[in-house]
């Protein structure tokens, strides 16, 4: 049996905060595997199901998030479940939008969610860590945090993203992280939802073309035909450009 839980705080005011993309990519696993409704138990809300013939625990811990080692610790260890099995969707604001990294263990780089689950089941769980972008400045961080996805993020990244966890929650419990990555990175294609945070950065190692103006350059000149001063075409433009 394998535990995925994602990371959020409880209540429709914050259903839609970007700190909450935990909660939303674990509903998305519920409807696309078809998951039985959450049920309130261990401090959160949990569902028992399968994906792809494998047992599958989903929990949204109700503790607010810097209280989910709480709920977390009670359902390993009813269910007897070590780090290895247990698996942590949430919020990175250190990766661009819809970026995603995979690894088990390392620090809970100042997630205060990670920071309540670590002393509580050890560090060796996987951390899935989906992007939400950086505000610029760390007094800013909080309101960007708990403030709602904008409909561009949700159009350009946050949809695919969650559909994507969904269609390969298999890689989650089987480990394949790095499968995992790839298709993630598929699903938001790339640098289209770095595009919402900041504009591209051009390849430093590509030849700068030449700046275009709406102007177009002169051409070189070439060298006129003389016109004759005598002779029957010098009579004929004569007469063309006499005056009256």
């Amino acid at each position: 049996m394998h535990l995925i839980v994602g990371l959020g705080n409880p209540g429709d005011k914050y259903r839609n905060n970007r700190h909450n993309i935990g909660f939303l990519a674990v509903d998305a696993i519920a409807r696309r595997h078809a998951f039985p409704a959450f049920r309130e138990k261990f401090q959160g809300l949990i569902s028992e199901g399968n994906i792809d013939g494998e047992k599958v625990l989903l929990l949204k811990p109700q503790t607010y998030m810097n209280s989910s080692g709480d709920s977390v610790q009670k359902v390993a260890t009813f269910y007897k479940l070590g780090p290895a099995d247990i698996s942590v969707l949430y919020d990175e604001i250190d990766l661009a939008p819809g970026k995603t990294r995979v690894k088990i263990g390392g620090g809970n780089g100042g997630h205060n969610g990670l920071r309540s689950i670590d002393p509580q089941i050890g560090l060796g769980y996987r951390r899935v860590r989906l992007g939400v972008g950086h505000p610029g400045h760390k007094d800013l961080v909080m309101p960007h945090v708990l403030g709602d996805f904008s409909k561009a993020e949700q159009q350009a990244w946050l949809i695919p993203l969650l559909d994507a966890v969904a269609d390969n929650a298999i890689m989650i419990v089987k480990g394949d992280d790095n499968g995992l990555m790839n298709k993630l990175a598929i699903a938001v294609q790339g640098d289209g939802a770095e595009r919402i945070q900041r504009p591209e950065t051009a390849d430093p190692t590509r030849k700068k073309a030449p700046a275009q103006s709406h102007i177009r350059a002169a051409r070189p000149t070439e060298p006129q035909a003389k016109v004759p001063a005598t002779g029957p075409m010098a009579d004929m433009l004569k007469k063309l450009f006499k005056k009256d």
